[in-house]
């Protein structure tokens, strides 16, 4: 269980923060880091079971919303920053700023479990999840792009392609809505970069498969790309709402991101609209197609002739039909002597 160091570590830190053994985290007082680390100490439980529901026979049982949202929030929380996650952790081997010795909340070993917890969560939910979706949904991600009825495009497409433009354009260095210019360091613009890239992937692979229009692109293409981007619209801005809202109401010592807190309150806000509102999409596009009476049938993928006999052409239940038997020779020789 790759979470599983990540677990301990954040029981480790609520425990030890309350007997008074461990100092709590840089600007934090004590009721602001018990909460935070028992939230993300609730988040790792729930990311353990969800990876054992994507490989366990029992996961497929559970109720399928359930499966779908965990494993969208995990992938867009994850699977999107795994280039930013690899990044860290090669910067932690060589020295780097990250999960350096300046906080005593996380000395250079507790970076490195936090970095590999995340790494492995992350490639863990990139693999099991398209599996487990392909085997519980085939029908979502068969055809091609063009397969389904036509749709107008939806608004959150939209909205999450603005939401990012914004982010990428703080990220090359814009300063519109950045209140303390001097609190960018270089992990801000790089998780921006990655935020906003995602935000423009998701917008567009959804707004694709709500168009339908034909193309030679294989389904699971779209889908994979407004999965993981819708995923970390809501994730990350559900994540970063609320402390920003508290932020901004509570002023706390050491804590000044560099964005205005009205622009990030609002962006977020509409991320995580725009996330969900996209998950919603892609789940309606899956059922327009599996529904579509323009998409072959099963023998016609297969390749097969149209003058095949369908196994089910019969009227009557598999039980009512009539079962045909080779007479016996006796009963045979009697019909042959009643032949004129």
């Amino acid at each position: 269980m790759a979470l599983s160091p990540y677990l301990l570590l954040k029981v480790s830190w609520v425990a030890g923060s309350l007997m008074g053994l461990l100092p709590v985290g840089n600007g934090f007082g004590m009721a602001e880091w018990v909460v935070l680390n028992t939230v993300t100490i609730g988040m790792a439980a729930i990311g353990i079971a969800l990876a054992l529901a994507l490989v366990r026979p029992w996961g497929m049982r559970i109720p399928g919303a359930l499966v779908v949202f965990c494993a969208w929030v995990g992938s867009g929380f994850l699977v999107s920053i795994l280039p930013f996650a690899v990044l860290g952790a090669l910067l932690d081997a060589g020295g780097g700023s990250q999960g350096g010795g300046e906080d005593p909340a996380m000395p250079f070993w507790e970076g490195v479990l936090v970095q590999f917890s995340f790494l492995g969560m992350g490639l863990g939910l990139a693999l099991a999840v398209p599996a487990y979706l392909r085997r519980r949904w085939p029908e979502g991600f068969a055809g091609r792009v063009g397969d389904g009825p036509r749709t107008a495009p939806p608004w959150a497409a939209a909205v999450g392609a603005v939401v990012g433009l914004v982010w990428l354009y703080w990220a090359v260095g814009g300063t519109a809505g950045i209140t303390h210019p001097a609190e960018r360091i270089t992990d801000w613009y790089a998780l921006g970069a990655i935020s906003g890239f995602w935000a423009l992937a998701g917008s567009a692979a959804v707004a694709m498969a709500a168009w339908a229009r034909p193309a030679r692109l294989p389904r699971w293409l779209p889908l994979v790309f407004g999965w993981v981007g819708s995923g970390s619209l809501f994730a990350w801005s559900g994540w970063k709402l609320p402390i920003t809202l508290y932020i901004a109401w509570a002023e706390p010592v050491g804590a000044r991101p560099p964005e205005n807190p009205v622009v990030a309150v609002l962006l977020h806000l509409c991320a995580v609209v725009a996330g969900a509102a996209m998950l919603r999409t892609l789940v309606r596009t899956r059922h327009r197609v599996a529904e579509s009476p323009h998409q072959p049938d099963v023998a016609t993928r297969r390749g097969r002739g149209a003058q095949e006999p369908a196994v089910a052409s019969s009227p009557l239940p598999v039980d009512e039909q009539p079962v045909r038997t080779r007479p016996h020779p006796e009963q045979l020789g009697d019909h042959l002597r009643d032949v004129p």
